[in-house]
């Protein structure tokens, strides 16, 4: 297949780089960042293993989308995997670039992307999906595996369904588990709900996922978040595959405990968050279905508070702590 990933960051570049090592395709990552596209078409993509391990891996980058089209032609597959305030124009990019039959995959965290794509590459052409890996970026043409787990897709129609399970098999032959099930809306709002426990927490507070777990006051707040969620997930429907949500986000919190949120990244670079895909959904379902959300809306309009001040944040450390008595 010819690959376009459109969002080469940390999760763009781990899959755009353990496609390219499937000898039938074709894979392009697409990113503005300058220096990371440099490094990659110069010295290669260097990917650390979840083992530890350095795995240099060479794959075509660049910073325009149109170069993808002008050294061999439209792609079979465009993977988006931008922050969600960039999708639809991610979208419009994917759509210059694809072929009259090729299919672009979200595997985006919040929801709403799907949408976003489809009004732009029409409803049957989006491939829905959801995924357990994790990864970080450590400089310019390096990446961490962070963390391994399986990939469930989604094909957009019954008649697509062979297409993505061929998908689904490419992925596997790459080291990417992949299962292709009808609907993910469970999945989908497991993972927000895990999100919505973690996300905003760690980006307002500034601190490693595993701390939330440490002090009675974090697990009261990620309680709070992640009832709400609950509480929206019910009226929707939606049959959440774990008895005890806030166990369960704690239990995640746990074992990523030295991984940084991508939100408190976000925050730490002065650049916009997924907070409206993530708690914002929580707050807008809440208002249509007349669930109250106060802590989600609170954790909202924080963080949107943060992005705004960016440019005014005081960072000096005080030159001495005074002993509490």
């Amino acid at each position: 297949m010819r690959i376009a990933v459109i969002g080469a960051g940390a999760m763009g570049s781990l899959f755009g780089g353990l496609l390219a090592t499937h000898p039938d395709n074709d894979v392009w990552l697409v990113d503005p960042w300058i220096e990371h596209i440099s490094t990659i078409k110069e010295e290669g993509l260097t990917l650390i293993t979840h083992e530890g391990e350095p795995l240099l891996l060479r794959v075509n980058a660049t910073t325009d989308p149109d170069e993808v089209r002008d050294h061999g032609g439209l792609v079979d597959m465009a993977l988006i995997f931008v922050k969600s305030y960039a999708t639809a124009r991610a979208a419009r990019q994917a759509a210059r670039i694809l072929a009259p039959d090729g299919l672009v995959l979200t595997l985006q965290n919040g929801l709403g992307n799907r949408e976003a794509i489809a009004e732009v590459v029409g409803e049957a052409r989006v491939v829905q999906g959801v995924t357990s890996h994790g990864a970080s970026v450590l400089g310019p043409g390096r990446v961490r595996h962070a963390g391994t787990g399986e990939t469930f897709l989604s094909p957009p129609t019954p008649e697509m369904r062979p297409r993505v399970e061929a998908i689904a098999d490419m992925f596997a032959q790459v080291g990417i588990d992949t299962r292709v099930i009808d609907d993910l809306q469970t999945l989908l709002w497991s993972k927000l709900i895990v999100n919505v426990g973690i996300n905003a927490l760690t980006a307002i507070l500034r601190v490693h996922n595993g701390v939330l777990t440490r002090y009675d006051i974090c697990r009261e707040m990620v309680a709070r978040a992640v009832d709400e969620a609950v509480a929206v997930a019910n009226a929707l429907g939606i049959q959440l595959p774990y008895d005890e949500p806030v166990r369960h986000v704690l239990d995640v919190a746990w074992r990523t405990g030295a991984n940084r949120s991508s939100m408190l990244t976000d925050i730490l670079r002065g650049t916009p968050t997924e907070i409206d895909a993530i708690n914002g959904v929580v707050v807008r379902e809440g208002d249509r279905l007349g669930i109250p959300t106060p802590f989600n809306e609170a954790l909202v309009l924080l963080i949107k508070g943060l992005e705004a001040t960016a440019d005014e944040r005081i960072e000096e450390t005080l030159p001495y702590k005074p002993t509490m008595l």
